[in-house]
């Protein structure tokens, strides 16, 4: 049997220990984040913008009620930036038909920001894809006090 001496046997261990500590930073960053989502019960696009959102790897908690204004309230969602549904992930609001490739942007860009919502329901965005027709839209990043265009569709 080799004779390993302690400072080796110690810069060993801390090698180790750093290679577990990299191994677990990379899991966590690979794991599907959970959006929790307030809906309509009766609402087929928020259904069908949950189903997108599962298919592109994150988690969904779904909770249905017929009173989504104090959810919006609560999540200081600007009247002109609503939507059917609002959504939640980490430390963000997600209010509408938000694409779940501009989500996973915002979660590793992690701008200082309220969160992310495309307004009204418009066509051809996820949830909403209904026959041939795409409208134009756009996804806004937003706080109290700033807007900004995030993407644009």
């Amino acid at each position: 049997m080799a004779h390993v001496s302690r400072r080796a046997f110690i810069g060993l261990s801390i090698v180790s220990g750093l290679a577990g500590v990299h191994a677990s930073a990379a899991f966590a960053a690979n794991a599907a984040a959970t959006i929790d989502v307030y809906k309509s019960p009766s609402c087929g696009c928020c259904g069908a913008w949950v189903d997108h959102i599962r298919k592109e790897g994150f988690k969904a908690h779904v909770t249905e009620t017929e009173d989504l204004e104090p959810v919006k309230a609560k999540a200081g969602v600007p009247a002109d930036l609503q939507s059917c549904h609002t959504a939640f992930v980490e430390n963000y609001v997600i209010e509408g038909h938000v694409p779940a490739r501009e989500i996973q942007r915002l979660l590793k860009e992690r701008p200082a920001a309220a969160g992310l919502a495309v307004p009204g329901m418009p066509s051809g965005s996820p949830g909403m894809e209904q026959g041939a027709r795409k409208d134009s839209y756009q996804v806004i990043l937003f706080s109290p006090s700033r807007r900004s265009v995030l993407a644009q569709y």
